[in-house]
């Protein structure tokens, strides 16, 4: 898994960035690990450089649902800078690589004193509801496939390489669909040879294929980043 700057990062100002990541530490994050539990206190922020996480809806909270997918374009623990100490969603690993750390008290030292990595955040909050009220529009309006295809084009924008594992179960539950309707949806994009599935591991072929493949949730997602956080 290839390491990667986090853009929240990168656009700060180079003293506030130096300053951020003195008290950072570099981690690697495992497949499947817990990061934060829905009403949890945050002990640590995560700013992915070469992983990703998902955030879904609590797992007592059946069925499950991916509510939103954070790589190195974001973070996890944005909630910190609305002063509010605890986590609304469940965070897992869902490709495994390396991440920025941060205690949770460091970081809201930081945010104190640091009024760029304040306006940074509250953009990136702001990106992050428009992406979440697309997914709500999207479950609600769009077929499984153009779903799937918008999911994978997601994954790959963050995995940083055209091979990543996903297993269709898992695919199933972060869609929140029968397994299945995703074994259909992703054996037509196979057949159309736009990916390649096996083992546990897709391979996007054709990733011009794939965007048309999708519903216009997924180009309207990319301007939202543009426009705030480019």
């Amino acid at each position: 898994m290839p390491s990667v700057a986090n853009q929240l990062i990168e656009r700060l100002p180079r003293a506030h960035r130096k300053h951020l990541l003195a008290i950072a530490d570099t981690v690697d994050l495992g497949l499947a690990e817990v990061l934060s539990h829905r009403d949890a206190l945050a002990r640590h922020i995560y700013f992915p450089t070469g992983s990703t996480l998902s955030l879904w809806s609590p797992p007592s909270d059946l069925p499950v649902l991916e509510v939103a997918m954070v790589g190195n374009e974001g973070m996890l623990g944005a909630h910190l800078a609305l002063g509010v100490s605890t986590s609304a969603t469940f965070a897992r690993v869902q490709g495994g690589g390396t991440a920025w750390r941060i205690a949770a008290g460091a970081f809201r030292s930081e945010l104190a004193r640091s009024v760029p990595l304040q306006r940074s955040i509250h953009l990136y909050l702001h990106v992050m509801i428009l992406q979440s009220l697309s997914m709500v529009r999207c479950s609600r309006f769009h077929s499984l496939d153009q779903r799937l295809a918008r999911w994978l084009l997601m994954t790959h924008d963050r995995a940083h390489q055209n091979t990543f594992s996903v297993t269709h179960e898992l695919m199933a539950t972060m869609l929140g669909v029968r397994r299945v309707g995703i074994t259909m949806a992703a054996v037509a994009l196979q057949r159309r040879n736009i990916i390649e599935y096996s083992r546990g591991k897709i391979t996007v072929l054709n990733r011009s294929a794939l965007e048309a493949a999708a519903c216009a949730c997924y180009a309207s997602d990319r301007r939202s980043y543009s426009k705030f956080l480019a």
